[in-house]
């Protein structure tokens, strides 16, 4: 399996190449040369699989041998042992036609924690195959950080470094990141949004002299990996789904604010997966929402929500649908993506638009309206939703057609965002691993969302590891 730049200047790189590369060297981002094809009879097969089974099956399509079969197992097996329940990703039926795919059962209750417990053990494999320290630098709207930290804390020779926005996430989120008190962690808080955070780290990484001195590697979702893991879920869910339903295809609901969630949704349905319809849900953060009914990407002014990890204004996977939309042009994603640095928007032909409409639906969840979907189906259903997987449930109810199944995925316990909770007049019980992070001590630098003051931040925690 060779990997391409979406930007066309970085082409056939393998597996573990496109692993540490991260962002593409040219600035684009990293996908297949080549989508793998799974006939019918294969996913009838695989349908049959433990999420583990599943997982190395898909797995194996992209790493083609560059893993030893029984490593990648033990990678696989060791990443989801750390999850609560053990399907790792189990489907719930709330009502007739709505299921939800339960997400949260890794570490820090999480869905990143299914792709990020396997990229840290992955960093952890490679390091130890090269003995080249690994030194990782993310940003993050709140669940990412907790999580990449989790996947990696601990490992040796493995530093990270993770920005995330100050006051922008939640309590829990910023507690599940900050009272790890490891020399090997740094949170840093910037004063600014995660578009800031984001930004910065796509410029540090395409700093290509920077990000080699100091061995730079992302675990932002950015980096192809993360979407490979995540596309697992999506197969797993149809499978569940379609074992009690008897449906031909299945429709997905999506929460997403960087498009790396429902990305992975679109990877698996260009794989062969039945899937129909892929529901596009966001909050007033809505430049996805406005991109798919209008054909306009175009960031509007930021706001914070009762859904905080969506507050994300520029996506980053969005880049990588648009490499698949004008049919795989690099030459033309770069034109676009220059026009987007230079003019702040990017918009398509009415040709265009109309594939965009056959491969997504789209809803964006404004005020009261994710709250309300909250009381709502903890009233009729005793089903308590996190304020993301509301909005994806909520989009659902605008977009999907009576009697087409369809599954929200449910991206995090709701104890992680109890300020929207309590909004509900609704009193939730904490995890024992959520209560006890109130009483730690925290660990974090506030600073200004500068290039060259993180810069500095990142020289004192990497310098002694540079060449």
């Amino acid at each position: 399996m060779n990997f391409v730049s979406t930007r066309g200047n970085v082409s056939k790189i393998g597996f573990i190449d496109t692993v540490l590369m991260g962002l593409a060297n040219d600035g684009g981002l990293l996908v297949p040369e080549k989508i793998p094809q799974i006939p019918a009879e294969k996913l009838q097969e695989m349908s049959k699989l433990t999420y583990q089974e599943l997982a190395y099956e898909i797995f194996s399509y992209y790493v083609e041998g560059e893993i030893p079969d029984n490593e990648l197992k033990e990678l696989i097996e060791k990443s989801y042992a750390t999850f609560r329940h053990p399907e790792v990703t189990p489907v719930q039926k709330v009502k007739d036609h709505m299921y939800v795919s339960e997400l949260f059962h890794g570490p820090t209750f999480a869905f990143k924690d299914i792709a990020l417990q396997f990229l840290g053990n992955l960093y952890s494999y490679v390091s130890k195959k090269t003995g080249e320290t690994i030194h990782i630098l993310g940003a993050t709207s709140g669940d990412t950080g907790a999580s990449a930290i989790e996947g990696v804390r601990g490992k040796e020779g493995i530093r990270i470094c993770i920005l995330h926005p100050h006051g922008k996430v939640s309590k829990v989120q910023e507690l599940q990141m900050t009272t790890v008190h490891d020399e090997s962690v740094l949170n840093l808080a910037i004063k600014g949004t995660f578009d800031d955070g984001q930004r910065i780290i796509k410029e540090l990484f395409a700093d290509v002299e920077f990000k080699n001195k100091y061995h730079l590697r992302a675990i932002n979702s950015i980096n192809f990996v993360r979407i490979l893991a995540q596309t697992v879920y999506y197969f797993y869910a149809y499978f569940q789904v379609a074992k009690e339903t008897n449906a031909k295809s299945v429709n997905f609901s999506v929460p997403t604010g960087n498009f790396g969630d429902i990305f992975a949704g679109y990877l698996a349905k260009k794989m062969g997966l039945p899937v129909g319809k892929l529901i596009v849900a966001t909050n007033e953060n809505n430049i996805l929402e406005g991109f798919i009914h209008e054909g306009v990407y175009k960031p509007g002014e930021f706001q914070s929500t009762f859904s905080p990890s969506m507050d994300i204004q520029v996506a980053s996977n969005f880049e990588r649908y648009l490499y698949y939309l004008v049919g795989e042009n690099p030459g033309k994603v770069t034109e676009l993506m220059n026009q987007f640095k230079a003019e702040g928007k990017i918009a398509v032909t009415e040709e265009l638009l109309l594939q965009v409409k056959k491969d997504f639906a789209a809803h964006g969840v404004v005020g009261e309206e994710c709250l309300e979907t909250i009381k709502k189906y903890n009233d009729e259903t005793n089903y308590l939703l996190d304020p993301h997987t509301a909005c994806g449930v909520a989009a659902f109810e605008v977009c999907n057609e009576p009697n087409e199944v369809c599954v929200t995925l449910a991206t995090a316990h709701p104890a992680k965002f109890n300020e929207s909770i309590e909004r509900c007049g609704i009193k939730q019980t904490f995890p024992e691993q959520i209560s006890q992070l109130f009483n730690k001590p925290q660990y974090l630098e506030v600073i200004e969302a500068d290039n060259q003051i993180i810069v500095r931040e990142l020289e004192k925690l990497f310098s002694f590891a540079a060449n």
